[in-house]
């Protein structure tokens, strides 16, 4: 049975929960919450895992803090024995628009300190990532206070469409590869 290995980026403590720089926990806990199921603590993170068709899946919420993120994502892979080509990596993206979605197979880390981390530690950068659209509107050199902030009402409105089209780019790209998932949804 083929396995993937699902990671939302994020950082793990309360003072962290909803703002965008942690959209990719709320991608996972979507997915894992939608298909019942339950979330355990492990080693560097929260895991969970089931099946979607003939599919295995194990998601991943890193509790190594966002800047330390490819040791958590490094150690699932080699125990679960998961290929890079069946790791997808979720995560927030300051270039696109909120709530714009995009598969890509891999490339460069665009700034993002937890690809930095992952791509570093797995020694490629070619490995699949969804990237969520979280805007950048917000004043010169204010960047870090922005994506540590919470979404506004406006964008939280958008937030249940967009995550159920986030679990349809997973399960596609577990059931029929990045390529055609890209095709299909970017």
């Amino acid at each position: 049975m083929n396995q993937y290995l699902i990671v939302g980026l994020g950082n793990p403590t309360e003072e962290y929960r909803g703002t965008r720089h942690n959209i990719g926990f709320r991608m996972v806990s979507h997915l894992a919450d939608k298909q019942g199921w339950t979330w355990s603590t492990a080693r560097h993170g929260e895991i969970t895992s089931g099946r979607i068709k003939n599919v295995q899946l194990t998601l991943l919420k890193p509790s190594t803090y966002m800047n330390l993120s490819g040791t958590a994502v490094r150690y699932w892979m080699q125990e679960l024995k998961i290929p890079v080509d069946h790791i997808l990596i979720c995560l927030d993206d300051l270039a696109l628009p909120f709530g714009t979605l995009r598969m890509k197979p891999g490339g460069s880390a665009g700034g993002h300190n937890g690809l930095k981390h992952i791509t570093e530690l797995l020694g490629t950068d070619r490995y699949p990532r969804l990237r969520f659209g979280i805007g950048h509107d917000y004043p010169r050199g204010k960047q870090i206070e922005y994506v540590l902030a919470q979404f506004p009402e406006g964008e939280l409105a958008d937030m249940p469409r967009l995550l159920e089209r986030v679990d349809e780019m997973i399960e596609s790209f577990c059931l029929m590869g990045v390529e055609r998932t890209m095709n299909s949804f970017n």
